[in-house]
């Protein structure tokens, strides 16, 4: 289980080794996404808060990236945030996720990539519930339910 200490140390020092590695060119990527899906997962860009019905689809499930089908969070780390955007405690394996440090609009976050193809997701914060304490606040757009 990761907590905010391990996210943090993975920001700072490095993401684990993702299981594999998709690459798509710019133009690729614009013909397989709308033009919004491009927006917020391959210009870091955010969704309009409670835009999504997944905020509070609490049903079970798996979440993949929208973009290269990785599997990223399991709907049982999944609970209503109340932020406006679908909320995890934990990704599907510990590698499925890559972190930043995120200094815009003049905060640090941690920002939050598929770790297989780079899609923006979202950030994570350290006022999650449980024992991990993490909210993985993440754009619906940028994720697919199976």
């Amino acid at each position: 289980m990761l907590k905010w200490n391990d996210v943090l140390k993975l920001a700072n020092q490095g993401n684990l080794t993702p299981d594999k590695r998709v690459a798509k060119t710019e133009a690729e990527w614009r013909g397989l996404l709308s033009d919004e899906e491009y927006w917020v997962t391959r210009e870091a860009g955010t969704e309009r808060a409670f835009s999504s019905a997944l905020c509070s689809l609490l049903e079970p499930g798996i979440y993949a990236c929208r973009c290269c089908d990785t599997l990223l969070f399991d709907a049982s780390e999944k609970f209503d945030s109340r932020t406006g955007w679908p909320s995890f405690s934990q990704p599907i394996k510990p590698n499925a996720i890559a972190y930043r440090l995120d200094s815009s609009h003049g905060m640090t976050r941690v920002e939050t990539t598929c770790n297989a193809c780079d899609a923006h997701l979202g950030h994570v914060f350290p006022d999650g519930p449980g024992e991990s304490g993490l909210r993985y606040c993440m754009n619906a757009i940028a994720l697919q339910k199976k």
